[in-house]
Protein backbone atom coordinates (compact mmCIF):
# COMPACT_ATOMS: atom_id res chain seq x y z
CA UNK A 1 0.00 0.00 0.00
CA UNK A 2 1.62 3.57 -0.46
CA UNK A 3 -0.31 6.97 -1.18
CA UNK A 4 -1.27 6.91 -4.52
CA UNK A 5 -3.02 3.31 -4.22
CA UNK A 6 -4.51 5.09 -1.34
CA UNK A 7 -5.90 8.19 -2.87
CA UNK A 8 -6.75 5.62 -5.92
CA UNK A 9 -9.10 3.38 -3.92
CA UNK A 10 -10.65 6.13 -2.30
CA UNK A 11 -11.15 7.94 -5.57
CA UNK A 12 -13.12 5.27 -7.43
CA UNK A 13 -15.01 4.90 -3.70
CA UNK A 14 -16.10 8.45 -4.20
CA UNK A 15 -17.04 7.88 -7.70
CA UNK A 16 -19.62 5.13 -6.29
CA UNK A 17 -21.14 7.18 -3.49
CA UNK A 18 -21.49 9.95 -5.45
CA UNK A 19 -23.85 7.97 -7.88
CA UNK A 20 -25.24 5.87 -5.44
CA UNK A 21 -26.22 9.48 -3.68
CA UNK A 22 -27.81 10.78 -7.26
CA UNK A 23 -29.80 7.52 -7.23
CA UNK A 24 -30.83 7.44 -3.93
CA UNK A 25 -31.59 11.10 -3.14
CA UNK A 26 -32.81 12.18 -6.55
CA UNK A 27 -34.63 9.36 -7.53
CA UNK A 28 -32.86 9.67 -10.89
CA UNK A 29 -30.38 7.94 -12.84
CA UNK A 30 -30.82 10.28 -15.98
CA UNK A 31 -27.21 10.36 -18.13
CA UNK A 32 -26.13 7.16 -16.61
CA UNK A 33 -25.91 3.99 -19.15
CA UNK A 34 -26.84 1.18 -17.78
CA UNK A 35 -24.72 -0.99 -20.45
CA UNK A 36 -21.78 0.26 -18.54
CA UNK A 37 -22.91 -0.31 -15.29
CA UNK A 38 -23.55 -4.23 -15.90
CA UNK A 39 -20.17 -3.91 -17.74
CA UNK A 40 -18.11 -2.97 -14.28
CA UNK A 41 -20.61 -5.53 -12.39
CA UNK A 42 -19.49 -8.74 -14.55
CA UNK A 43 -15.70 -7.23 -14.06
CA UNK A 44 -16.15 -7.24 -10.69
CA UNK A 45 -17.84 -10.79 -10.12
CA UNK A 46 -15.10 -12.12 -12.81
CA UNK A 47 -11.99 -9.93 -10.68
CA UNK A 48 -12.98 -11.10 -7.24
CA UNK A 49 -13.84 -15.01 -7.51
CA UNK A 50 -10.92 -15.62 -5.07
CA UNK A 51 -12.56 -13.11 -2.36
CA UNK A 52 -13.36 -16.26 -0.12
CA UNK A 53 -10.67 -18.10 -0.83
CA UNK A 54 -7.76 -16.08 -0.96
CA UNK A 55 -7.55 -13.96 2.27
CA UNK A 56 -5.62 -10.82 1.45
CA UNK A 57 -6.24 -8.25 4.39
CA UNK A 58 -9.61 -6.78 6.03
CA UNK A 59 -9.24 -3.51 4.17
CA UNK A 60 -8.62 -5.65 0.74
CA UNK A 61 -11.82 -7.90 1.81
CA UNK A 62 -14.33 -4.67 2.20
CA UNK A 63 -12.88 -2.85 -0.40
CA UNK A 64 -14.18 -5.79 -2.88
CA UNK A 65 -17.11 -6.31 -1.17
CA UNK A 66 -18.42 -2.64 -1.65
CA UNK A 67 -17.55 -2.92 -4.97
CA UNK A 68 -19.73 -5.84 -5.68
CA UNK A 69 -22.12 -4.69 -3.60
CA UNK A 70 -22.59 -1.27 -5.05
CA UNK A 71 -21.99 -2.09 -8.84
CA UNK A 72 -24.53 -4.59 -8.72
CA UNK A 73 -27.19 -2.73 -6.33
CA UNK A 74 -26.81 0.20 -8.98
CA UNK A 75 -27.93 -2.65 -11.61
CA UNK A 76 -30.65 -3.43 -9.77
CA UNK A 77 -32.06 0.41 -8.99
CA UNK A 78 -31.64 1.10 -12.83
CA UNK A 79 -33.63 -2.16 -14.04
CA UNK A 80 -35.93 -2.82 -11.18
CA UNK A 81 -37.20 0.55 -9.04
CA UNK A 82 -40.23 1.96 -10.06
CA UNK A 83 -39.33 5.96 -10.32
CA UNK A 84 -35.46 5.30 -10.79
CA UNK A 85 -35.99 3.17 -13.82
CA UNK A 86 -38.19 5.77 -15.44
CA UNK A 87 -35.27 8.34 -15.78
CA UNK A 88 -33.47 5.41 -17.68
CA UNK A 89 -32.91 6.76 -21.19
CA UNK A 90 -32.51 3.65 -22.89
CA UNK A 91 -33.52 5.11 -26.35
CA UNK A 92 -29.83 6.60 -26.02
CA UNK A 93 -28.11 4.01 -24.22
CA UNK A 94 -28.10 1.66 -27.16
CA UNK A 95 -24.24 0.80 -27.14
CA UNK A 96 -24.36 -3.39 -27.83
CA UNK A 97 -22.17 -3.82 -24.76
CA UNK A 98 -21.52 -7.86 -25.47
CA UNK A 99 -19.42 -6.58 -28.15
CA UNK A 100 -16.91 -5.49 -25.96
CA UNK A 101 -17.30 -8.41 -23.46
CA UNK A 102 -16.98 -11.39 -25.74
CA UNK A 103 -13.59 -9.65 -27.37
CA UNK A 104 -12.39 -8.96 -24.18
CA UNK A 105 -12.89 -12.99 -23.01
CA UNK A 106 -11.46 -14.59 -25.75
CA UNK A 107 -8.39 -12.32 -25.93
CA UNK A 108 -8.00 -13.15 -22.24
CA UNK A 109 -8.03 -16.79 -22.73
CA UNK A 110 -5.12 -16.20 -25.27
CA UNK A 111 -3.03 -13.55 -23.77
CA UNK A 112 -2.64 -13.86 -19.90
CA UNK A 113 0.03 -14.37 -17.27
CA UNK A 114 -1.19 -18.05 -16.04
CA UNK A 115 -3.75 -20.33 -18.08
CA UNK A 116 -6.18 -20.85 -14.48
CA UNK A 117 -9.39 -19.65 -14.21
CA UNK A 118 -8.20 -17.46 -11.88
CA UNK A 119 -6.15 -15.89 -13.80
CA UNK A 120 -7.83 -15.65 -16.86
CA UNK A 121 -10.89 -14.18 -14.85
CA UNK A 122 -8.55 -11.65 -13.67
CA UNK A 123 -6.82 -11.02 -16.93
CA UNK A 124 -10.78 -10.64 -18.50
CA UNK A 125 -11.61 -7.84 -15.87
CA UNK A 126 -8.68 -5.67 -16.67
CA UNK A 127 -9.44 -5.84 -20.94
CA UNK A 128 -12.98 -5.51 -19.57
CA UNK A 129 -12.90 -2.80 -17.37
CA UNK A 130 -10.43 -0.98 -19.51
CA UNK A 131 -13.21 -0.04 -22.23
CA UNK A 132 -16.22 -0.53 -19.90
CA UNK A 133 -16.82 3.03 -19.94
CA UNK A 134 -17.58 3.56 -23.95
CA UNK A 135 -21.22 2.92 -23.32
CA UNK A 136 -21.18 6.16 -20.81
CA UNK A 137 -19.56 8.43 -22.72
CA UNK A 138 -21.07 7.94 -25.96
CA UNK A 139 -23.98 8.00 -23.86
CA UNK A 140 -22.81 11.71 -22.03
CA UNK A 141 -21.98 12.62 -26.23
CA UNK A 142 -25.64 11.91 -27.41
CA UNK A 143 -27.37 13.97 -24.67
CA UNK A 144 -25.26 16.43 -24.43
CA UNK A 145 -26.92 18.11 -21.40
CA UNK A 146 -24.86 16.34 -18.43
CA UNK A 147 -25.48 17.31 -14.75
CA UNK A 148 -22.98 17.99 -11.75
CA UNK A 149 -23.47 14.30 -10.62
CA UNK A 150 -22.84 12.62 -13.40
CA UNK A 151 -19.85 15.00 -14.66
CA UNK A 152 -18.19 14.45 -11.06
CA UNK A 153 -19.10 10.42 -11.40
CA UNK A 154 -17.05 10.18 -14.55
CA UNK A 155 -14.45 12.45 -13.57
CA UNK A 156 -13.85 10.55 -10.63
CA UNK A 157 -13.88 7.25 -12.63
CA UNK A 158 -11.27 8.09 -14.64
CA UNK A 159 -9.20 9.89 -11.78
CA UNK A 160 -8.71 6.83 -9.88
CA UNK A 161 -7.55 4.91 -12.94
CA UNK A 162 -4.77 7.59 -14.00
CA UNK A 163 -3.71 7.51 -9.64
CA UNK A 164 -3.35 3.70 -10.14
CA UNK A 165 -0.90 4.49 -12.70
CA UNK A 166 1.24 6.48 -10.65
CA UNK A 167 0.89 3.41 -7.87
CA UNK A 168 2.36 1.48 -10.97
CA UNK A 169 5.39 4.30 -11.52
CA UNK A 170 5.69 3.80 -8.06
CA UNK A 171 5.99 0.53 -7.25
CA UNK A 172 7.89 0.44 -10.66
CA UNK A 173 11.18 2.17 -8.76
CA UNK A 174 10.32 0.94 -5.42
CA UNK A 175 9.48 -2.96 -5.90
CA UNK A 176 12.17 -5.16 -7.46
CA UNK A 177 10.55 -7.22 -10.25
CA UNK A 178 7.77 -5.01 -10.19
CA UNK A 179 6.35 -5.85 -14.08
CA UNK A 180 2.97 -6.33 -15.22
CA UNK A 181 2.24 -5.58 -18.55
CA UNK A 182 -0.88 -6.48 -19.00
CA UNK A 183 -2.37 -4.52 -15.93
CA UNK A 184 -0.19 -1.73 -17.40
CA UNK A 185 -1.46 -1.71 -20.95
CA UNK A 186 -4.77 -2.07 -19.74
CA UNK A 187 -4.78 0.76 -17.51
CA UNK A 188 -3.27 3.13 -19.84
CA UNK A 189 -6.12 2.29 -22.68
CA UNK A 190 -8.59 3.02 -20.05
CA UNK A 191 -6.79 6.28 -18.81
CA UNK A 192 -6.89 7.40 -22.34
CA UNK A 193 -10.00 6.83 -23.52
CA UNK A 194 -11.36 9.82 -20.57
CA UNK A 195 -8.82 12.37 -22.04
CA UNK A 196 -11.43 13.74 -24.58
CA UNK A 197 -14.09 14.00 -20.95
CA UNK A 198 -11.15 15.78 -19.13
CA UNK A 199 -10.16 17.73 -21.86
CA UNK A 200 -14.26 19.70 -21.55
CA UNK A 201 -14.58 18.83 -17.78
CA UNK A 202 -11.53 21.01 -17.01
CA UNK A 203 -12.46 23.22 -19.34
CA UNK A 204 -16.60 23.98 -18.28
CA UNK A 205 -14.80 24.20 -14.51
CA UNK A 206 -12.09 26.65 -15.85
CA UNK A 207 -15.05 28.91 -17.39
CA UNK A 208 -17.60 27.91 -14.90
CA UNK A 209 -20.36 26.82 -17.73
CA UNK A 210 -22.54 23.39 -17.56
CA UNK A 211 -20.32 20.72 -18.51
CA UNK A 212 -21.12 19.68 -22.63
CA UNK A 213 -19.54 16.85 -24.57
CA UNK A 214 -19.54 17.30 -28.85
CA UNK A 215 -21.91 15.33 -30.23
Amino acid sequence: MNIFRLAGDMTHLASVLVLLLKIHTIKSCAGISLKTQELFAIVFLARYLDMFTNFISLYNTIMKLIFLGSSFSIVWYMRRHKIVRRSYDKDQDTFRHYFLALPCLLLALLINEKFTLKEVMWTFSLYLEAVAILPQLILLQRTRNIDNLTGQYVFLLGAYRGLYILNWIYRYFTEPHYVHWITWISGLVQTLLYADFFYYYFHSWKNNKKLELPA
